[in-house]
């Protein structure tokens, strides 16, 4: 060991891990540096780098402070007094409010040291706090299922008792509406509509689908990313219907021979609003209309809740908090590409930062972020709010989709020039990414000087842990779909779907699956030698790299997702 001075003071559990033979002092001072150096806590470095799993340096840390240690997964987390700590706190210090007695809360952390998670919360709560001691990787996802919890409970709790007819909707002031129709009074209609749009946000679907038949009229959500018929109202109520989603969202009722879009809010609370972007489609029976269901606390989830796997975290968060360049998100529509630019300019989102988005539209609106809804017929596209943009001193900025050459190359210049770009394409996966941007015409000097990193994503749907259950595959099969000798050496447990009362046939919500690729230089050398996806995708995976398919079999090994599932979000 260097006999030079640390400038850093370890704690009493990091000498704690070494006094108990889990780390060498050498290994121990140079995380605890390398983890200030971060600015991330002892304790995440140590599980991030896999030097120690969770439980031996929870079982540490409550012989070291005398704190009790508790196994989360005997708390009812939906019970926990969330309601006293701003959601904000228990994000930022990864402490989860466990219980109230008198004038005292109990709160779950995995870093003992955090002082200034206690005091924070002692100051913004008034009351005294003592801390309980839980495993790391099960505090994180308590925390995110806590909040899930929570929202949903909430939503319930605001409406469940309200009179559906008299619910606060309101609509966007459009030049389409139809004024003299605007006082449409069918009150089966209007509460009829008015449940469909609650439930559809209780049971936490993203679209509704109204849709006439010929001899058939029914209603769709679009949970976890399947859609499922819930309703199948009269077909002569149908009109009636499509009328008054019109008039919610300021269309011409009049007008059934184009498409048309709107939008409509609904007030839950003082605190939470609910937007559905509306459209109509003509068809054969009559106008189908779809709801997207516009949740801005779907972009509040945390990097934590995303399903990242460390390393991917690391490069992703490294990434963003580069001065300049470009990060590039690709995947299918519905593969959360959104959610994640948003938990990225979350974290961006200071006010020192200028921060500047357009979209088409809008689909998040977040405080202190400036955005912009495309609007081509007015000449407000990609390429000209871009320049725009950089006339404005930005330091970050989000384009929706780099759809066409001239978007691109601005979008290449700002990079270049000292400004953090972040958009999507919509490609397979990562390598693929960069030979899109090098047919579009992007000169490949252009793309290897500016591209910082790419990640590819799907969403798969999370198996029920209330009653998965294990499955049998003959070893062969395993191999073939992917899994090393290693792997199943060391003893490998596949779930599959059941569905009980607290899931959908199976499934509670969704996970996401990552390609994240970093532009190392020895990709940069093969973009500006011309190199094709395969040559870029072989390099990747020499740099360790996982693909879309590791990643996701990562999430089979951890019980998170079934087989079946991987293969249909991978199509492989």
């Amino acid at each position: 060991m260097s006999t030079d001075q640390p400038t850093f003071k370890p704690s009493g559990l990091a000498w704690r891990l070494v006094r108990d033979h889990l780390l060498p002092e050498a290994q121990m001072l140079t995380a605890y540096e390398e983890a200030i150096r971060q600015g991330s806590s002892f304790v995440r470095y140590l599980i991030d780098k896999k030097l120690l799993d969770s439980r031996r340096i929870a079982v540490a840390a409550s012989h070291e402070f005398g704190i009790p240690l508790l196994d989360l997964s005997a708390i009812e987390l939906s019970t926990l007094p969330l309601n006293l700590v701003d959601e904000k706190l228990i994000r930022k210090h990864r402490a989860l409010p466990l219980l109230r007695r008198g004038n005292r809360l109990f709160i779950a952390l995995s870093d003992p040291t955090n002082d200034q998670a206690l005091e924070e919360i002692r100051f913004n709560t008034g009351l005294a706090t003592d801390p309980i001691l839980v495993e790391e990787d099960r505090l994180n996802t308590a925390i995110e299922n806590a909040i899930a919890a929570q929202d949903s409970s909430n939503v319930g709790g605001d409406v469940a008792d309200a009179d559906l007819a008299k619910l606060d909707f309101s609509a966007e002031d459009d030049d389409k509406a139809d004024d003299s129709e605007a006082n449409i009074d069918d009150a089966p209609i209007v509460r009829y509509i008015n449940k469909i749009l609650v439930d559809a946000i209780t049971s936490g679907a993203s679209d509704i689908h109204f849709e006439p038949f010929e001899k058939f009229f029914r209603i769709r959500f679009r949970q976890d990313g399947i859609l499922r018929e819930v309703a199948s109202p009269p077909l002569n109520t149908a009109g009636r219907l499509t009328a008054r989603l019109k008039v919610m969202s300021r269309m011409n009722i009049a007008e059934r021979r184009i498409p048309q879009d709107g939008r409509i809010r609904l007030k839950l609370s003082r605190s939470r609003d609910i937007d559905f972007r509306v459209n109509t489609l003509p068809t054969v029976y009559g106008e189908k209309v779809v709801l997207r269901i516009l949740d801005s606390s779907s972009a509040q989830v945390g990097i934590e809740a995303l399903g990242f796997e460390p390393e991917q975290r690391e490069d992703f968060l490294k990434a963003i908090k580069k001065p300049y360049g470009m990060i590039l998100v690709t995947g299918p529509t519905g593969s959360g590409k959104t959610v994640s630019l948003y938990t990225a300019l979350n974290l961006l989102n200071k006010p020192e930062i200028n921060i500047s988005t357009v979209e088409d539209p809008v689909e998040i609106q977040v405080p202190g972020i400036n955005q912009v809804n495309l609007n081509p017929k007015s000449g407000l596209t990609f390429a000209s709010t871009l320049r725009a943009f950089l006339r404005q001193d930005p330091d970050v900025l989000m384009v929706g989709e780099i759809r066409d050459l001239e978007t691109a190359e601005i979008a290449v210049k700002a990079a270049q020039t000292g400004h953090l770009v972040l958009s999507t394409l919509h490609t397979n996966d990562a390598p693929q990414t960069l030979t899109r941007l090098a047919n579009m015409g992007i000169a490949p000097f252009n793309i290897a000087s500016s591209v910082l990193l790419i990640m590819a994503q799907r969403l798969a749907r999370k198996l029920c842990v209330h009653c998965r259950k294990p499955v049998d595959i003959p070893r062969e099969a395993l191999r073939k779909e992917g899994f090393t000798d290693a792997e199943l050496d060391a003893g490998l447990t596949i779930y599959a779907p059941v569905g009980c009362e607290y899931c959908n046939k199976g499934y509670k919500g969704r996970v996401g699956i990552f390609q994240v690729m970093k532009i190392s230089e020895a990709i940069t050398r093969l973009i500006l030698q011309g190199g094709d996806a395969m040559q870029l995708a072989d390099q990747a995976q020499r740099e360790g790299v996982a693909d879309l398919r590791q990643s996701g079999l990562r999430k089979v090994k951890a019980g998170l997702i079934g087989l079946e599932e991987l293969n249909r979000v991978t199509k492989e």
